[in-house]
């Protein structure tokens, strides 16, 4: 074999080297490229689960059910256990017909915060803290929720004015929810004369703890129909109907759920706060992809650029463990 033939056959053996040796280092900047695309698809596939309740439809969409509550009782307790003030009570039951968990928004007077949202798991067992959110605006607290359970029972205080013997108190429900059958009850307070109410609550019957109760059903109220009750009284004793007759608040305070805690804002776990979360794991994971993929590239890089040379005789470009130059044969390096 001529040396020129042999320079040849050495050349092109060695060309099929090189050949698969640059693949190999092209593989460090596509194995990046593919890591990179490959942490991308992760985090794709690890927000979706989060961002699934940012992107559903809000609370009062056509796309969520309206509630609406088979029966709700409002129970009005004025100048019961504080002075000044009128204990009120809502205990209602969701439809059976609506799918559960449904979201339920009920506004309270904001002069004073709600001391109980809560649910029950059947009629007269023990009640267990609601998680909730409140939202403070203008007259009114409104309390949002989302739950799992059809009995709900709310409680707040409402103030009246204690200073003028003949007294006036007037709730209003404001017509969140729809409700099918809507009654309202009143204690009178103790040591109360001259009663009235409107609508007209019935006679007043006396209750075992020795005071007096007025009950009636007012009907089926659409969502967004206001229904005020209107009270009057005259009381000149200061005290409260507990301190007169010595009772102690007949309404069990609520023990907490197992899981579940009071929340008067907005949690981690609301829309707002997955979405957060779910942009600050993406920047993350993106930027540490990052990272891994430059590092990869600038090394392959390095490596190409220590690896190359040329020929000193015609100036091919050749490898580093290229003895030979695979276009003119002249040795590129000693042996």
């Amino acid at each position: 074999m001529m040396w020129g033939d042999y320079g040849s056959g050495w050349g092109m053996g060695f060309g099929m080297i090189n050949m698969n040796d640059m693949r190999r280092r092209g593989t460090s900047g596509g194995g990046a490229a593919t890591l990179l695309a490959s942490g991308v698809t992760l985090v794709v596939f690890a927000i979706m689960p989060l961002l699934a309740p940012a992107a559903a439809p809000p609370a009062g969409s056509a796309a969520e059910e309206k509630p609406r509550f088979a029966s709700l009782e409002v129970e009005i307790w004025p100048e019961f256990d504080r002075r000044g003030a009128a204990l009120v009570i809502l205990t209602g039951e969701l439809a059976a017909d609506l799918a559960l968990p449904a979201t339920v928004s009920l506004r309270v007077p904001a002069s004073s915060d709600p001391t109980a949202v809560a649910f029950a798991t059947a009629p007269g067992s023990g009640l267990f803290n609601l998680e909730h959110e409140r939202i403070y605006a203008d007259a009114f607290t409104t309390l949002r929720f989302k739950t799992e359970h059809r009995l709900i029972h709310v409680e707040y205080y409402d103030r009246l004015a204690p200073d003028n013997p003949d007294r006036r108190f007037t709730y209003v429900w404001p017509g969140d929810v729809a409700v099918d059958r809507l009654s309202v009850q009143l204690q009178e307070p103790a040591a109360a004369s001259n009663v009235a109410v409107k609508p007209g609550l019935g006679a007043a019957a006396k209750g075992p703890d020795g005071l007096l109760y007025r009950k009636a059903d007012l009907g089926a109220f659409d969502a967004g129909t206001r229904v005020p009750v209107e009270i009057s009284y005259t009381k000149t004793d200061p005290r409260t109907s507990s301190e007169i007759l010595g009772l102690s608040k007949a309404a069990p305070i609520p023990a907490p759920a197992t899981g579940s805690t009071v929340n008067s804002g907005s949690t981690v776990t609301s829309p707002q706060g997955l979405l957060i979360v779910a942009i600050l794991a993406a920047l993350l994971v993106g930027a540490g992809s990052f990272l891994l993929w430059w590092r990869l590239s600038r090394k392959a890089s390095g490596a190409a650029q220590r690896g190359a040379g040329f020929c000193p005789q015609c100036g091919n470009r050749v490898a580093s463990d290229d003895l030979f130059c695979s276009k003119c044969g002249a040795p590129v390096r000693k042996r």
